[in-house]
Formats: structure tokens, sequence, C-alpha cells
């Protein structure tokens, strides 16, 4: 059974994952992180739920790899977080000519496409509207195995005959957001997690019903040891796309079409979807909504580094 739990008086977060702190590094330790996910899963089992963090360079003299051994279930279990990223924008620069504008770097040619899009044809309601593209992992929400105090969720996963609760946390004001982009866009929730974690999870925060596509790992791209959301796969006009995702790694082949988000791990006082949603609805009509997007992304940089200060 999904047990629903209270989000009153959380504990105060401890950072924001946005100033990438300490704190967001102990987080992929605990939760079996690794910033070479998909060389170091040979080892280990599928991970489930793919949530983002960023590792600081080790230094010192590195002792010998200990001996290969089968991986426990427990590491295994790990293994469902796994993740990488560089730090947030990295994969955006700032114009020297116009500091208002944040131009992304040339991206990587995309691997053709096999088979089918995606997604389905466009419904008779959504026709004319602009496709946004969401993360869930510590864009919409933080999930974790280790308990959490007043988690929103508990989802029962599954690992290897055994089942273990992952504790999900909402982003504050995410119901707010959903809301109010599912109105005005299709929206689709593209992740890099597993459908048995993130399909359970969705029937929850789509109580109403907004989210018209779900995608899971298996329309990701594998790539350089990531999982990339290639955006080419959704079979629809990249003019009139939009990604939301707190990884650049995920959008690396489309970064034009980014709108980058800081990751998410409990602080209440986030305020990051609110903050996107004046950015959104001045696109939802915009003929290429790649003309636009890096001066938002500049816009929201700057915001945010305010209101570091």
């Amino acid at each position: 059974m999904i047990r629903n739990s209270s989000a009153a008086d959380r504990k105060n977060s401890l950072l924001q994952l946005t100033n990438r702190n300490q704190r967001s590094d102990q987080e992929a330790i605990d939760t079996g992180a690794d910033s070479a996910a998909l060389d170091d899963q040979q080892n280990e089992a599928q991970s489930v739920i793919t949530q983002v963090t960023s590792r600081q360079p080790q230094t010192g003299h590195s002792s010998a790899p200990p001996p290969e051994a089968r991986p426990s279930w427990r590491s295994r279990f790990r293994a469902l977080f796994c993740c990488l990223a560089p730090a947030v924008n990295d994969h955006y620069y700032r114009d020297d000519a116009d500091a208002s504008h944040a131009r992304p770097i040339q991206p990587p040619t995309p691997p053709p496409l096999l088979g089918e899009a995606v997604l389905g044809p466009i419904a008779e309601e959504d026709k004319g509207k602009i496709t946004l593209v969401l993360d869930l992992d510590e864009t919409l929400v933080h999930s974790s195995f280790r308990p959490v105090p007043n988690p929103d969720f508990v989802i029962p996963v599954e690992i290897e005959g055994k089942v273990v609760d992952v504790y999900v946390l909402k982003r504050p004001h995410m119901d707010q957001f959903m809301a109010a982009v599912g109105a005005r866009f299709e929206v689709v929730v593209f992740t890099a997690s597993l459908s048995k974690y993130a399909d359970p999870l969705l029937d929850l925060l789509d109580s109403g019903g907004v989210v018209r596509w779900r995608l899971f790992r298996e329309s990701c791209c594998p790539y350089e040891g990531n999982y990339v959301k290639n955006l080419l796969c959704l079979g629809r006009d990249l003019s009139h796309v939009i990604i939301v995702d707190n990884s650049p790694h995920s959008y690396i082949f489309q970064p034009e079409n980014a709108l980058p988000i800081g990751t998410f791990i409990d602080d209440p006082e986030d305020v990051e979807l609110l903050e996107m949603l004046p950015v959104l609805t001045s696109l939802e009509r915009s003929p290429d909504v790649r003309q636009h997007l890096g001066r938002h992304v500049a816009a929201l940089q700057g915001q945010q580094q305010r209101a570091r200060m």
C-alpha cells in the first residue's frame, strides 16, 4: 500500500542544492549516486531512481580497488539512485556582449533515432500548445530510501524479492505549478528512473490528470555515462518544446530548449517552480521558444544570484 503523510513541520533544510554545497555530495553518497553511473552499474543491478548530484574532485593518492565481490541487495538498492551532473547551468555561458543573455554551448550531435516517436498523436485539446517536458527526481520531487521527516509519500518498491520503502518529498508549490501548466501546455514527465518507482509516484502526484505522457528510462539515450533525454524522440516540433530539468546532462543534445532549474532536496523555502511560471506563460504562444529561452535563463540566474546575496 502507498501511504500519504502530512508535509507540515518539516525540519529546516540544511541547504539548497542550487548552492551546490557539500550536502549534495553526502546525499549522493548516501543514495548510491555515482558520477560514472553507467560504467559503475556494470557490477550492480539497474538503478530504479535517477537523481542528480555533483562530485568533488578527489585529492591524494588513490588506494587499490578492493577485490570484486557480488553486491548485496542493499548495494543494489542504493544503486537505485544513479546520477551525474556538472555544476548548475554548466552548459550555458554568459555572452560578454550581452550580459542579459545566456547562450548554450555547442551541443554534441545526437545519435540517429531508431523506431517511431515515443509520443502519440497530439490530443485535440493540446493542438497549438507548447510541449512542456518536466523531469521528475530533484526537479519535482526528492526521493530517498532513508526515512525523512514527514514525507509526502512512501512508495514501496520491490528489489530482488524484497520490498523497500522510498520516501518522497514534493518540491514546494509543485501542486500549484502543475495546475497552472496543465491548462496551458502539453505536459510530459520524462524521467530516467524506472517505471516501477516513477509510475505509482506519478499516480499520486498527478491526481488532476494534467500529465499527458509519461516517459521512463527506456526512452532515454545512453551517452557518455549519462541517461540523456533526446527531445527528437518525442516527435514534436522542437520550436515548440521546452524541457525543465535540474541536470544539464539530460538535455545536452538540445540545450537551446532547456529552462534549467536548481536541484531540490528538502528546502521548504524553495520557490523556483513559482519563479518559472511567468517565464513559461510568456512563452506559451511563442513561434520558436529557442529564440527566447536564453534571455529567460539569464534573468533567472540573475534573480537567484541576487537572492543569495
